[in-house]
């Protein structure tokens, strides 16, 4: 039932073999790589795969040598960032993730839809949510007619060019966040290799149950996380629409987020935190997830992706790693 991995993106510390040798340890069997977007590629030589000066079948080997499989890779970014620095880095590297997925034989790729500014010539991104005001409206229709549809079209033609199916992560802060979004997304660009990486951290403190939006998507979910959410006691005051997030001094070195731009620091109080699989939602609820997930897809990939900022790094494995295969039980 279902293939259980890691996100290795917690364990980019560590070289390929030994960050591999730590998930099989885990008694887990899958791995998902990053290969470009926000984060750096550590565990993928992405440009001396395509160049052919790295070997793929030796790459590979280290998949087979510890007995992990390489389920998916990850290119999480914003490629509709109006920033070019951002926007238009971010769409080179999912494009060269496809094809170095292709090259690999990786069918998965983990992405965001992106955000466009609110209008041509805009410098920033703008996240319309609740067009109740025509002009949010109006911007949307720019949003997705002008900008996400035909780069999407062409991310869609790309794909299946190269055997592989992009999983968009419905995340706040993109046009696609729920799954009337993905199915839009998929509809308005007739797309036969688009559909869902189904995270279900993101959907939780929208107020959405990932099992009813497996549900409900059906054959268009593709992949899935394993990451938990835990919605705290503030958020009885200020709801989960938190906007107190504050700027990290340069002296602290700020994740960054591709160009000029940086992480911010979380609220003290925060209203909700992503948390290890278990410490949001019990070892039941994560068996319903599973189960939804191999009625869809027996062989799908199930990756974690450990942000519990409570938990260490391998700490944050195990608590999940736990969860998950008791309750694949």
């Amino acid at each position: 039932m279902v293939k259980l991995g890691v996100y290795t993106a917690v364990l980019h510390d560590r070289p390929l073999r030994e960050a591999l040798e730590v998930i099989k340890s885990l008694g887990l069997a899958g791995a998902e790589i990053n290969s470009g977007g926000f984060i750096p590629t550590p565990h993928l030589p992405v440009d001396g795969l395509l160049s052919g000066e790295v070997d793929k079948d030796e790459y590979l080997s280290v998949f087979a040598e510890t007995g992990v499989e390489l389920t998916g890779l990850n290119c999480n970014g914003n490629p509709l960032h109006p920033d070019p620095e951002v926007g238009l880095a971010d769409a080179d590297d999912l494009r060269r993730s496809i094809k170095v997925a292709g090259l690999l034989g990786v069918t998965r790729i983990v992405c965001m839809s992106g955000l466009p500014a609110a209008h041509a010539g805009g410098t920033v991104p703008a996240w319309n949510v609740i067009p109740w005001d025509s002009a949010y409206l109006d911007s949307l229709e720019y949003q997705w007619n002008e900008v996400a549809i035909p780069f999407w079209r062409d991310m869609d033609a790309l794909a299946s060019e190269h055997g592989v199916r992009l999983c968009i992560e419905m995340h706040p802060h993109n046009l696609v966040f729920n799954p009337a979004t993905l199915q839009r997304l998929v509809e308005r660009t007739a797309a036969t290799n688009i559909g869902a990486e189904m995270d279900p951290s993101h959907l939780f403190w929208q107020g959405i149950d990932p099992i009813a939006a497996i549900e409900h998507l059906g054959d268009l979910v593709f992949h899935a996380a394993a990451k938990d959410t835990r919605i705290n006691d503030a958020a009885k005051v200020n709801g989960v629409l938190d906007d107190r997030h504050t700027r990290i001094p340069a002296e602290e070195n700020p994740i960054g987020l591709g160009g000029r731009y940086t992480l911010n620091r979380w609220p003290a109080d925060s209203t909700w935190d992503f948390v290890a699989v278990g410490r949001g939602h019990d070892q039941e609820y994560w068996a319903r997830f599973l189960s939804a997930l191999a009625k869809v897809d027996p062989d799908m990939a199930v990756n974690i992706e450990h942000e519990d900022a409570e938990l260490g790094q391998l700490e944050g494995l195990e608590v999940a790693a736990t969860t998950l295969k008791a309750a694949a039980g």
